[in-house]
């Protein structure tokens, strides 16, 4: 399979801006956003720059599904690759709800189908405290929710993950408030490395790194990329999140990678690389800033960390 790195898709190979933007309530919905939020996402049609992940040396398979956060199967990092086999990724649906004049519920297999001329590999940073350089196979958020037809009223996205204790033996224990829920501004969703994935390393995702269906934000810390996804809900207000409702002085809704502002107990001014024994420099937007930063255009960032 070939690896397409963001510098290297053509401006063709990305949504054609007019195609996408020819719904008139698609439209409202995301102009009543970016109204909101004060900011202008970036093009569809135009060349994505590289995101600085581009010649990082990829994270070997083993240490990506081996090297997990995934509460719903336990608390250390080794435990999801050892008890995730308990998920069953058959039969199962997505529900998109909420602002949307087309709610739908959609089965996984008729999502790979209908968005599979749209699948490509992207080759993204992604941290938590410890980094990897992951090749994701999936697809832009802003396709489905384009399907969907977002309303004007829409502001946020809100993602729920399975809640099925005897699936996720990890949900019998009361560690956080389950299910799992995660949000994102609208304007954020429709940004074009917000992806859902599928699969990585070009084999289907496995149950540890949130099969069937999950959520890639590469510039903000890794909780936010919601696992296992069963409903997607269009919002009018901002959604509530698992860790904010769990420590909201801790970890904060946008949650966007940043050097600058401290966990409460813990500098976030070093991560440290898979297979790395020295911290590196954490960069903002986890190095995504050229195609991100214009999103948070006059948000103080500490307060809204």
């Amino acid at each position: 399979m070939l690896i397409l790195r963001p510098h290297d898709i053509r401006p063709s190979d990305i949504t054609d801006e007019a195609l996408f933007w020819n719904r008139r309530q698609f439209l409202g919905a995301a102009a009543g956003a970016l109204a909101a939020a004060a900011v202008s996402p970036v093009p569809f049609g135009s060349r994505l720059p590289a995101p600085g992940s581009g010649d990082d040396e990829l994270t070997p398979y083993e240490d990506v599904t081996t090297y997990n956060n995934f509460y719903e199967f336990g608390l250390d990092k080794t435990d999801p690759s050892r008890n995730a086999h308990t998920l069953r990724t058959r039969p199962w649906t997505v529900s998109i709800e909420g602002e949307v004049h087309k709610p739908q519920t959609i089965a996984i297999d008729d999502i790979v189908r209908r968005y599979a001329a749209a699948e490509r590999v992207y080759r993204l940073r992604c941290v938590e405290g410890w980094s990897m350089v992951i090749p994701w196979l999936g697809f832009e958020l802003h396709r489905l929710l384009a399907d969907a037809e977002p309303t004007s009223h829409a502001r946020f996205v809100a993602f729920t993950t399975l809640h099925d204790p005897v699936q996720m033996p990890g949900q019998k224990s009361g560690v956080l408030d389950w299910p799992y829920v995660e949000g994102l501004r609208l304007d954020e969703a429709l940004h074009p490395l917000t992806i859902l994935a599928t699969g990585l390393y070009g084999k289907p995702l496995p149950n540890q790194n949130g099969a069937p269906l999950r959520l890639v934000v590469p510039w903000k810390y890794g909780f936010k990329s919601i696992k296992s996804i069963v409903r997607i809900r269009l919002t009018r207000e901002q959604p509530p999140t698992t860790w904010n409702v769990a420590a909201a002085n801790e970890y904060g809704f946008y949650s966007n990678v940043n050097p600058d502002v401290d966990h409460p107990r813990w500098s976030q001014k070093r991560e440290r690389r898979i297979g790395e024994l020295l911290r590196r420099p954490t960069l903002p937007f986890n190095g995504y800033g050229e195609q991100v930063a214009q999103l948070y255009t006059g948000m103080d960032l500490r307060r809204h960390y």
